[in-house]
């Protein structure tokens, strides 16, 4: 059975990725392996041919989550005035994914059912509370430029999890790819399972679970996000407040409000610590392939909160979108825990 469930995953990673190559080569070392250590030919027959139908059948379950019409829907439309997105610097990308709320959740009834409050008004007035968290992005931007190797700028380099950084270099503009928010996470459970000494199907029980959080988390801020249309702190500062100022991290291309990486490590942290509890410390390593040292952390939880003020730390939100952003993804990875069944029982 596990082989069969290793099968199917691959078999369907291959309809999902770009580097097929890799998963092909992948399975074939796996599978010679197996051979080697004596596997039966028939038990070995049987499991990839059950994996090859399990895959099937969610192959054309997946095929029905409207992802592929989506590709077809019509670009955002830069809108006038100050409180809305508009594309920022280097490459002032295009909005990325304004219709990802129509693909089909897993777990959530509909893609807003925990909507968060809606964001501060875009009153630039110095009295204004909007006005207040614009100039913190803009004073702890500068404190950092004051101490670029500090605490928070150590912080806001190693949850920048950007899979796309633009870089230019006069005439020239090209991009290097970093881990994802979610292959960040992703990458935490592989760190816990493996210092938890968990067995197979506990294992993946982590994967199943805070995959399933990290899909329906992105939908639900990504609702949040193309609803509210909030401009980032980048556009504002340098219209009206420093024409110089650059945030710590590049800024993502799409709206402000909620921040995305709180959302979805809430939700991840949740659904870790319904499996390992709420005190398992752990180093995370994720970024040693990225020059970065490791950082440690007394939780899950704890891991989530500083993935979610990097974000303030990078310069690329506002103190309400992270704030808001934690309760959004609380809700989620609650409803999910309380609502996902799953072989394993879950701790409390």
């Amino acid at each position: 059975m596990n082989l069969a469930a290793v099968h199917a995953f691959l078999k369907l990673s291959q309809n999902f990725i770009f580097s097929e190559e890799k998963i092909e080569a992948y399975r074939d070392g796996l599978y010679e392996q197996l051979d080697e250590e004596g596997l039966p030919s028939g038990v070995k027959k049987a499991s990839l041919a059950y994996g090859e139908e399990v895959a099937a059948h969610i192959m054309a379950w997946a095929n029905t989550d409207f992802y592929k019409q989506t590709r077809t829907f019509p670009k955002y439309t830069i809108q006038d005035g100050d409180a809305y997105w508009k594309p920022t610097p280097p490459m002032y990308m295009e909005g990325i994914e304004p219709s990802w709320n129509k693909i089909r959740t897993l777990v959530l009834d509909y893609p807003d059912q925990f909507m968060p409050k809606a964001p501060l008004p875009i009153d630039l007035s110095t009295e204004s509370p909007f006005y207040a968290q614009l100039k913190e992005v803009y004073d702890v931007g500068n404190e950092m430029s004051q101490d670029p190797e500090g605490e928070k700028a150590q912080i806001a380099a190693f949850w920048d999890c950007n899979p796309f950084v633009s870089h230019q270099r006069g005439h020239a503009m090209f991009a290097t790819k970093k881990i994802s928010p979610g292959g960040h996470w992703v990458n935490i459970v592989k760190i816990a399972s493996k210092q938890a000494g968990s067995d197979f199907p506990e294992t993946i029980n982590a994967y199943t679970r805070v995959t399933i959080s990290l899909f329906d988390a992105f939908i639900s801020c990504w609702d949040t996000k193309w609803k509210t249309i909030v401009v980032r702190p980048e556009t504002l500062i340098n219209q009206y407040i420093d024409e110089a100022w650059m945030p710590h991290l590049q800024t993502p291309p799409f709206p402000e409000y909620t921040s995305g990486h709180s959302v979805i490590s809430r939700a991840s942290a949740i659904a870790l610590t319904g499996i390992y509890g709420d005190n398992f410390s752990f180093v995370d390593t994720s970024e040693r392939r990225y020059g970065l040292p490791d950082r440690s952390f007394t939780s899950f939880l704890q891991a989530s909160e500083e993935a979610a003020i990097s974000r303030m730390y990078g310069g690329i939100h506002y103190r309400m979108a992270i704030e808001e952003g934690m309760n959004q993804g609380e809700a989620v990875g609650r409803y999910i825990q309380e609502n996902l069944i799953t072989a394993l029982p879950q701790t409390k």
